[in-house]
């Protein structure tokens, strides 16, 4: 038979289309483990396109399939980040607790997070080097996160979790302690990340918590003050000694009867 001659097989040596999107997709992701992982180890600007071409064993040119330039993978490394602290946030305001459950429910999160690669970049690396746009996006995610600590920390003071004090500055004290660990972890140290994120928990807020004996006795006085307020309300002045007219202690004397009678403000005035 001749070999030239077409086989009766009709398969399209391509993938189906969704198999081929997954392998893009995948081939994509590799290039950012890549690339974060090696802007870590030299530097953004120290790192080269083709060092990270080298490590995946493919060509430069291959890489402009997937990305178009150095500073769009910087910034999808940090997209990736980012996207993991506000996953931690969404999660953490779902769920219960006090403000200050809330608070070391997200340090520990994000404290984790800085100690993995995606998490660094989000504190390692030079907005400067991203364009206006990105930066732009940057900045704006920078402050959700600062949020979010602030207003766990400001709903602690309110729910009594948390002691009084300034939820700016202690944001800023939380989260810039958080962010130094993006820079001095190493994997395979004396401590996992887990470990030192759940040791930062705790001695970033004893300072800010208040101990079970003092948020009793916050909640006692709240409970007091808002229950003797209404009573307050319905006590009735007495009458002047000494220079009271015989008036005043008469009208005194009706009102006091009247409320005590439940009568309406019309029964009052028949009274009188």
């Amino acid at each position: 038979m001749d070999a030239r001659i077409p086989s009766s097989n009709n398969e399209s040596p391509w993938l189906p289309f969704e198999s081929r999107r997954r392998a893009r997709d995948e081939k994509r992701e590799a290039v950012l483990r890549t690339a974060v992982a090696l802007f870590l180890e030299q530097g953004y600007h120290g790192a080269t396109l083709n060092e990270v071409a080298k490590r995946l064993n493919i060509t430069k040119p291959a890489l402009y399939n997937y990305f178009r330039g150095k500073d769009e993978i910087l910034y999808e490394c940090w997209s990736i980040g980012n996207e993991l602290v506000d996953d931690c946030i969404a999660e953490t305001s779902a769920g219960g607790g006090s403000g200050l459950d809330k608070l070391r429910k997200l340090i520990v999160r994000y404290a984790e997070l800085m100690t993995a690669d995606y998490g660094k970049s989000l504190v390692r690396f030079d907005i400067r080097d991203l364009s206006e746009h990105n930066r732009k996006i940057v900045q704006t995610a920078k402050r959700r996160i600062d949020r979010a600590f602030r207003d766990y920390i400001a709903a602690g003071v309110e729910d009594g979790s948390v002691q009084a004090c300034d939820p700016k500055l202690a944001a800023f004290a939380i989260a810039g302690s958080l962010n130094w660990i993006g820079h001095w972890f190493q994997p395979g140290g004396e401590l996992s990340g887990r470990a030192v994120a759940e040791e930062f928990a705790i001695r970033l807020t004893e300072g800010i918590a208040k101990t079970t004996t003092q948020a009793t006795s916050t909640r006692k006085t709240t409970a007091r003050k808002a229950a003797a307020a209404p009573a307050a309300e319905k006590v009735d002045k007495p009458p002047r000694k000494g220079n009271a007219t015989r008036e005043e202690t008469s009208e005194h004397h009706t009102r006091t009867a009247a409320g005590a009678a439940g009568q309406s403000k019309r029964a009052r005035s028949r009274l009188r």
